[in-house]
């Protein structure tokens, strides 16, 4: 599936640069602009990025998600400074299909795996995005990227696994914005590992043969069940319809 993301500051849809809110390129399109166009195409999934509301609880843009997912042709799931489950329950009643956990996952892993049994495991997407050290090891920076935690994705995976996790979306933090392309390898490790659960690839798409790197080869099943695209379309390396095709036909 492939999943087009909106990212918004104050509004306005922007891409960060490898999480960096001092790399942050604003575009000219509005998010319901650009929502419309996905949905007309066949998106599956729309993805919502709040990162206003990552950065400064006080600057959460609640309204225009409201508005954004209430009025959408599409599903919607959306992310960006959850911080409680009032902000959990406050976005699915505002119209979410799924809501993106991120920092608190790391942070409060026990709430999160409580949440997990709750409203269960087609509710919660766990964006569990890595930072690969010298020796391999799939540490999560948290809070928007910004602070180290020292922790790795195993140690969190394990946990919401047996909490009823489905989804998961995993960004190579090295690979976001840049169009080099996806971490392949990574993703196939993790499908290898937990089968179970429903990957999003995040991060490095910049042509069509990515997307292809990420379908089924030689028999062997895609290790992705959807890919996030965000400055690829909104830069226009390759149209929405083009992305679809290429997922769906190779």
């Amino acid at each position: 599936m492939i999943i087009p993301a909106i990212d918004l500051i104050d509004g306005q849809t922007v891409r960060l640069y490898q999480g960096s809110y001092d790399q942050t390129t604003h575009y000219t399109q509005t998010p319901f602009e650009l929502r419309d166009r996905y949905a007309a195409a066949g998106a599956g999934v729309l993805h919502l990025v709040d990162l206003s509301g990552a950065k400064d609880a006080s600057k959460r843009q609640t309204a225009l998600l409201r508005e954004l997912m209430q009025q959408s042709p599409l599903p919607v799931q959306v992310g960006g400074g959850v911080r409680s489950e009032a902000d959990l329950v406050t976005l699915l009643e505002a119209g979410a299909s799924r809501v993106v956990i991120g920092s608190l996952a790391i942070r409060q892993s026990a709430l999160v795996q409580q949440w997990l049994k709750q409203y269960g495991g087609e509710r919660i997407v766990l964006a569990l995005d890595v930072s690969i050290n010298e020796r391999g090891e799939k540490t999560l920076p948290s809070h928007g990227w910004i602070e180290a935690s020292g922790i790795t994705l195993e140690q969190v995976l394990d946990g919401m696994l047996d909490a009823g996790a489905r989804h998961v979306l995993c960004t190579d933090i090295s690979r976001d914005g840049t169009l080099q392309g996806p971490n392949v390898g990574l993703y196939q490790e993790l499908a290898a590992k937990y089968p179970s659960i429903a990957w999003q690839a995040s991060g490095g798409v910049g042509h069509l043969d990515h997307i292809r790197s990420l379908r089924a080869q030689d028999g062997q099943p895609s290790p992705v069940a959807g890919v996030i695209l965000g400055r690829a379309l909104l830069e226009g390396k390759f149209s929405i319809e083009e992305a679809i095709a290429c997922w769906q036909n190779g």
